[in-house]
């Protein structure tokens, strides 16, 4: 009997499907998560059916990356993990909650925390990659991100948790002062965590709800505004599942963005702001060429609040020639003859004969904007 070894089956499909059938991606009522963007908000919503896939490996890798951290949560610290909160309006499925020892004092034995906290605090766990992680440690989490989490914390407060299958003991706590808001951030890259806390604040829970509200009030998806800058120049828009609904579909060689210019009053608003967005980068730019003119030479390391490294400076690679045509002859091959294009131009030149150009329609030119000022 002959045995074929087989290759082994990708499991990425078997990932997809898994992650298809998970009850948040099947969710078509809003939830905390998906206030990210307020059109996307509206779509699901209104139950629109997704218009693109696209690729969820690293959000799956995310997904499982996230289980982990939670499960050993759970089992080292006693952490509430994955617990629904909702209301009339939204719902959402909480990450970790830190109970206070005296929220946890009503709770079964079984259930409190090893560890209490000295105020409920509600966490999210984020994973990132490396590309991110600078704008992690220097700016926190977005505005979408807090938002989200002072949604969970304010239906805690309110609602208590969800009085479901799974967690009726938490669900007799009733509303639970929730004291503190936690980021968890992880570099899925390396490992590397970073943690954000802030205290839980009802103004900025309402502006929240008021965000939540506004989707709400939407006759149409397309009543409300577009969060982001849209397909190429937002990663959220590149893999957003209602990206076509949004950005619709363009001629080719336009941008997406292109739909957002309707007349000639358009276009004379947008060159104008073009105009006044540049003239405030010169000198920004000039003054950039001269820190970075100034920071030339000096050593790699942490200078204050900022690390200095360089990149860079190796020799560039070029085709051998010479090695090349030494390979071929050892293995027998004929070398190429074909005309050396750069020379025979240099000897043109030389003869002042103009060089013969063709136009090569299947490679194009970079398309840059050009600006002057209209005089009538």
């Amino acid at each position: 009997m002959t045995i074929t070894a087989e290759r082994p089956v990708s499991l990425w499909p078997a990932a997809h499907a898994a992650d298809a059938r998970r009850p948040r991606s099947q969710q078509t009522k809003i939830g905390a998560s998906d206030t990210v963007c307020a059109r996307r908000a509206g779509y699901l919503l209104h139950g629109r059916t997704p218009t693109d896939g696209g690729e969820k490996r690293k959000a799956i890798l995310g997904t499982w990356l996230h289980a982990g951290i939670l499960a050993a949560a759970r089992e080292e610290f006693g952490w509430i993990i994955e617990r629904r909160v909702e209301d009339d309006t939204i719902r959402g499925h909480i990450d970790a909650v830190q109970l206070d020892s005296h929220t946890a004092s009503k709770l079964p034995k079984r259930l409190r925390p090893s560890l209490p906290a000295e105020e409920t605090t509600v966490e999210d766990v984020k994973t990132k990659s490396t590309y991110q992680w600078d704008n992690i440690l220097r700016y926190g989490a977005s505005d979408a991100e807090i938002r989200q989490v002072f949604l969970y914390a304010d239906l805690l407060r309110s609602e208590g948790f969800a009085d479901i299958e799974g967690q009726r003991q938490l669900a007799r706590l009733g509303p639970v002062n929730v004291g503190r808001i936690r980021f968890r951030f992880i570099n899925r890259d390396n490992g590397d965590d970073h943690v954000q806390e802030m205290a839980y604040s009802a103004e900025r829970a309402r502006g929240a709800r008021w965000w939540v509200q506004q989707v709400r009030s939407a006759k149409s998806p397309e009543d409300l505004p577009r969060t982001f800058q849209g397909p190429g120049l937002s990663a959220v828009c590149d893999h957003c599942p209602f990206k076509t609904a949004c950005w619709g579909s363009v001629a080719a060689g336009r941008r997406p963005q292109s739909i957002l210019i309707h007349d000639d009053a358009g276009r004379a608003a947008a060159l104008a702001e073009y105009v006044e967005v540049t003239e405030q980068m010169k000198p920004l730019k000039d003054r950039l060429k001269l820190l970075r003119a100034t920071l030339d030479g000096s050593e790699a390391g942490a200078y204050g609040d900022n690390v200095l490294s360089w990149s860079g400076g190796n020799p560039t690679k070029v085709d051998d020639v010479d090695a090349m045509v030494a390979l071929y002859e050892r293995a027998g091959l004929t070398v190429p003859m074909a005309p050396d294009a750069a020379a025979m131009k240099a000897q043109l030149k030389a003869a002042n004969i103009p060089v013969p150009v063709r136009l090569d329609h299947d490679r194009r030119t970079s398309v840059s904007i050009n600006v002057t000022v209209h005089r009538t």
